[in-house]
């Protein structure tokens, strides 16, 4: 998947003799985390809208070089990629930069997000389980498997929780035979945390329950 079009070359970048003021006033006019700071043509680093609360004003970037901070993605890289770079640093916009480490422009997480619900995740019909298992126990290739042995089809899916030595996996399918795919998933010991199907397993068991309550009425 090609995001190299969603590249914004006319947000500013920074050199970093310029005064901290035009930056300040950047932040002021803009909703974006941060911003690029160059020397030359060559990328040194982002600044923090949030770290400029305590600093002179008066002052030049260069003065807080030290507080620059050093994610950026490369052209090349993959929209999973960008996706990850944006959630790590908690950032809206990120630089992106050529082999020769200068700055061709930003991705904006509005845009590559756009591109991410565009998949056939999001575009084909199916439906959404979340399954869960120990780390250790789990695998993609199994899940596939499972999926693909009840003659579903696999659309997508991902790691949507890691805690307690417990991950959860969200994915999804077509909607040829859920049931079977959710028992299967049961026999090889996945707990279903969620899913957007008719569940028989859970109908039989209310239906058993209900026949339980019945018998203990009589």
């Amino acid at each position: 998947m090609q995001i190299q079009t969603h590249i914004i070359t006319t947000i500013p970048i920074f050199e970093v003799n310029e005064p901290l003021e035009v930056l300040v006033q950047f932040f002021m006019e803009n909703t974006y985390s941060h911003a690029a700071i160059v020397q030359g043509k060559k990328f040194l680093g982002v600044i923090n809208e949030n770290d400029l609360e305590s600093f002179n004003v008066d002052k030049k970037i260069e003065d807080f070089r030290y507080t620059l901070e050093s994610f950026f993605v490369r052209q090349e890289t993959s929209w999973l990629d960008v996706l990850e770079t944006f959630a790590r640093n908690e950032a809206n916009l990120v630089p992106v930069l050529n082999k020769e480490d200068e700055v061709l422009g930003y991705y904006e997480i509005t845009d590559i997000v756009s591109v991410f619900i565009e998949t056939p995740f999001f575009t084909e019909p199916g439906g959404i389980l979340v399954v869960a298992k120990g780390i250790k126990d789990y695998s993609f290739s199994e899940i596939v498997q499972i999926v693909e042995s009840n003659n579903s089809k696999f659309l997508g899916g991902f790691i949507s929780e890691m805690k307690n030595e417990l991950v959860q996996i969200t994915i999804k399918i077509s909607n040829i035979n859920m049931n079977e795919v959710v028992q299967t998933f049961r026999r090889y010991n996945y707990n279903i945390i969620f899913g957007n199907i008719d569940d028989q397993f859970i109908d039989d068991l209310k239906q058993r329950s209900d026949y339980l309550d019945k018998y203990l009425n009589v």
